[in-house]
């Protein structure tokens, strides 16, 4: 996973509330275990559109999201987080996501930002026209017109997306440990080793 740390660049001003995972990644792109070429079936009812935001000139491969109330609500697909990616997304913001979504992007290397509707509406007017600098380390979402709004994130998950940690990596981190309990097992236990062959 690749780890973030600041993220800065266009945002998509999207906006909708309740945008669930069926319109983040339609159900018919579930058939593939890849996350590659995921992104090709982001938001593809809201692409159909000739003038959608997504695909304009102005905000393709803009690298922030913002969005409304209850985004990534619906199935708990983690499909929806692999779109998001695959399409460039590092960061959404958002006043509120569905639980299972949040930890879908924290663990596939989405930042969600959460923000009041104040802060969204002011950052969607200067995503229109400028850039937006999110950086995850002092936690603020600022603008080049000295906007600055501070948000929380839990510490574990900040640890894991500045230090890009999957849940893989983060097993692997333990290995030493892992393997120093392993031996002490076959001290104190002898008898849960697999018999010789």
């Amino acid at each position: 996973m690749t780890p973030i740390e600041k993220v800065e660049g266009r945002a998509i001003p999207l906006g909708l509330k309740n945008v669930d995972t069926d319109v983040i990644i339609p159900a018919h792109w579930l058939k593939t275990t890849s996350r590659e070429g995921m992104g090709k079936g982001a938001f593809e009812t809201l692409r159909a559109d000739p003038d959608n935001l997504f695909d304009s000139p102005e905000y393709k491969g803009a690298p922030i999201l913002i969005a409304g109330d209850n985004f990534g609500c619906g199935s708990s697909r983690e499909h929806a987080a692999w779109a998001l990616g695959d399409l460039g997304i590092r960061v959404v913001i958002a006043p509120s996501y569905s639980d299972i979504f949040s930890g879908n992007a924290v663990k596939n290397g989405i930042l969600p930002v959460v923000l009041p509707q104040a802060a969204i509406d002011r950052l969607m007017e200067v995503a229109r026209t400028d850039p937006v600098h999110v950086d995850l380390d002092t936690q603020t979402v600022t603008t080049p017109f000295q906007d600055r709004f501070a948000f929380e994130i839990d510490p574990f998950r900040k640890m894991c997306l500045i230090e890009g940690l999957d849940e893989i990596s983060l097993t692997e981190k333990s290995d030493a440990a892992i393997a120093a309990y392993e031996r002490q097992l076959d001290t104190d236990r002898p008898w849960l080793r697999p018999a010789a062959a």
